[in-house]
């Protein structure tokens, strides 16, 4: 048997990149979102509340260490599909509903990633790099993008805002992936100390 344990320092990292996408996406969430109808947004909130009542009530048996990775996986994942989605089928509204309901759905965990983060990073020092790096990440992805934007415009001449969205999600997909490599990396597994004494007394008995 074997179960997980957390590294520190390259969970630091995953987050930093993750905080850095979030930071890229500011811009592109209002361009992507300008075709739906406001009532939308109400109902989605709603949704949203229900959603994470719902996960706040399993906190019991879902705040482990396992269950933290798997949840922390597919939040990644749902963001990687609404990568590929949007460089697929970029504009219309299907599109800008799908791309919301997605980012609606990974919010629905955000409390329980946030409290899961605390319990299992119990220390001030780690907890402290974590923040610092989130809101590094984040302030340079709002950089990144403004940058990114602005040389569209004048290197390419590209003004129109659909167009620059869609190109900027070519730098998420890179980042995504290396989010999800990252997020791999802060997760290992390690033997229990039950199973290392029970195979050193068969060991001896040999």
């Amino acid at each position: 048997m074997e179960a997980l344990k957390i590294v520190p320092r390259w969970y630091i990292r995953y987050k930093g990149v993750n905080s850095f996408f979030m930071g890229l996406t500011v811009g592109a969430i209002f361009t992507i979102y300008a075709v739906l109808d406001p009532s939308i947004f109400s109902l989605g909130g709603v949704l949203l509340a229900i959603g994470m009542l719902v996960v706040a009530k399993y906190y019991e048996k879902i705040l482990n260490l396992r269950t933290f990775f798997k949840i922390s996986l597919f939040v990644e994942l749902v963001m990687l599909v609404l990568v590929l989605w949007y460089l697929v089928l970029p504009y219309g509204i299907t599109t800008a509903l799908f791309i919301y309901a997605g980012y609606q759905l990974t919010f629905m965990f955000g409390s329980y990633l946030v409290r899961a983060e605390t319990l299992f990073l119990n220390r001030k020092q780690i907890l402290s790099w974590l923040d610092m790096a989130k809101q590094a990440g984040y302030l340079a992805g709002m950089l990144v993008s403004w940058l990114f934007y602005k040389a569209l415009i004048w290197i390419w001449g590209i003004e129109e805002h659909t167009r620059q969205v869609y190109h900027l999600h070519w730098i998420l997909l890179v980042t995504e992936l290396v989010i999800i490599w990252l997020l791999l990396k802060s997760f290992q597994t390690r033997k229990r100390r039950s199973d290392v004494a029970i195979f050193a007394t068969s060991s001896r008995k040999r």
